[in-house]
C-alpha cells in the first residue's frame, strides 16, 4: 500500500490549532507565542511534515537562497565567515550559494543574472574588487534584492558593510613590537588594489609616525595575501643592509611564507627577526614557531552579515544610510616575536 505523505492539515490536528497557525509557525515564528510555536512544531517531529519549498517558494515568488560572491573559496581565512553566514541563514530557513570570483569580479550581467532567474534574494559580497557602478546598476534594476558586504567594501557604496577594525588591528601589532623594544619596522602589504592592505598599511604608518619609529619605502614590500607572496618577499628582507628588525605581514599566509623563506635563508625568527600575521587562522597557532597575530572574529562577521541581510529582506532594517558594523580586534601573543636581537 502507498504510504501517505503528511500534510499541513494533520500537523494543524495533532498540535490543536488551525492550518493558518502552522503556516504562521513555519514562516514567520516570531508572531506566535512561544507555547504555540512549541505544540506546533512537537507535531511537526510527530507527523514527519516537510516543507515544500519548491511550491512555496512558487508562491511567495522568492529562492529562500542568498548568494555570496567570495574572492577565493580555498582560501582558509574565509571558512569561518561562511560557516557564520550559513548557520545564520540556515536557522532563518535560508540556502547559501557561494560563487568564486577569484578569476576576476564578477560583472554587472552575471550578478543580475543571478537574481532575474530566481536564485538569489540577496547578495553578500566579501570581494571587493567589484566595480561600484555594477552594485549600483544591480541596486537600481533589483531594488528588493539587498547587498551586505562583508570584510571587504567598496567606497561609496550605499548599503551595510560589516568588517573588522584592520587600521587598529596593525596599530596594536605596532605598539607589540614597540613594546619589545624594536624601532625598526617592516611592512609585508597585500595588493595594492585591494581595500584591506590600504586601511592595514595606513594603520601601520600612521601608528609609526606617532611614535616616531624607522620606516622607509624600500622597507614596504607589496605582494599578494598569500604563502608564496610571502616566500618571495622572503629573498628582497634577507638581503636588506640594517634593515627592519620586525616585520608585520598583513595577512597570516603572508606571515608564515615569509617565516619559511627566512628559515631557509639561515635568519632566526624571533631571535634575529620577529614576524607577525594578522587574521589568527588556524594554522596561525600550529606553526613553527606560533605566529603572533591579529584575531578577527570571523565567525561573528558572517553572523553580523547575514543578520543585516536578513532584517533588510524582513523590511526591519533601512539601508539608505550605508552602516558600517566593525568588529573589534585582539592580539594573540605567541613565539614569532620576542626582544631584539642583540649580536
Amino acid at each position: 500500500m502507498k504510504q501517505t505523505l503528511p500534510k499541513l492539515v494533520d500537523v494543524a490536528r495533532i498540535a490543536g490549532v488551525s492550518t493558518a497557525t502552522v503556516s504562521r509557525v513555519l514562516n514567520d515564528p516570531s508572531v506566535v507565542s512561544e507555547s504555540t510555536r512549541n505544540a506546533v512544531l512537537e507535531a511537526v517531529k510527530k507527523t514527519g511534515y516537510r516543507v515544500n519549498r519548491a511550491a512555496r517558494n512558487l508562491r511567495t515568488n522568492t529562492s529562500k537562497t542568498i548568494l555570496a560572491l567570495v574572492p577565493n573559496i580555498s582560501n582558509p581565512f574565509f571558512s569561518n565567515i561562511l560557516s557564520g553566514l550559513e548557520r545564520e541563514l540556515s536557522a532563518a530557513d535560508y540556502n547559501l550559494l557561494l560563487s568564486d570570483s577569484g578569476d576576476g569580479p564578477m560583472t554587472t550581467e552575471q550578478i543580475q543574472g543571478f537574481v532575474a532567474a530566481g536564485h538569489a534574494d540577496g547578495l553578500i559580497v566579501l570581494d571587493g574588487s567589484i566595480a561600484l557602478s555594477d552594485l549600483e546598476d544591480t541596486q537600481a534594476v533589483f531594488p528588493n534584492c539587498p547587498i551586505v558586504f562583508v570584510c571587504e567594501w567598496v567606497h561609496g557604496f550605499k548599503g551595510h558593510s560589516v568588517r573588522s577594525d584592520n587600521a587598529g588591528g596593525i596599530r596594536v601589532l605596532v605598539d607589540h613590537l614597540w613594546e619589545l623594544g624594536h624601532r625598526r619596522f617592516g611592512h609585508l602589504a597585500g595588493p595594492s588594489s585591494n581595500i584591506l592592505s590600504h586601511e592595514r598599511r595606513e594603520g601601520f604608518e600612521a601608528r609609526l609616525s606617532e611614535l616616531k619609529g624607522e620606516v622607509r619605502p624600500d622597507w614596504i614590500v607589496q605582494c599578494d595575501f598569500s604563502i608564496a607572496g610571502g616566500l618571495s618577499a622572503a629573498e628582497v628582507v634577507k638581503d636588506l643592509k640594517d634593515g627592519p628588525t620586525a616585520w608585520i605581514c598583513a595577512s597570516d599566509q603572508l606571515a608564515f611564507g615569509l617565516i619559511s623563506g627566512l628559515t631557509r635563508a639561515g635568519l632566526r625568527v624571533p631571535l634575529e627577526i620577529s614576524v607577525t600575521g594578522f587574521d589568527n587562522i588556524e594554522m596561525a597557532e600550529v606553526f613553527n614557531p606560533p605566529l603572533t597575530t591579529i584575531h578577527q572574529h570571523r565567525n561573528k562577521l558572517g553572523h553580523k552579515a547575514a543578520r543585516c541581510l536578513l532584517d533588510q529582506i524582513a523590511q526591519t532594517s533601512d539601508t539608505s544610510d550605508g552602516d558600517v558594523h566593525t568588529l573589534p580586534v585582539f592580539l594573540v601573543a605567541r613565539e614569532s616575536t620576542g626582544p631584539v636581537f642583540q649580536a
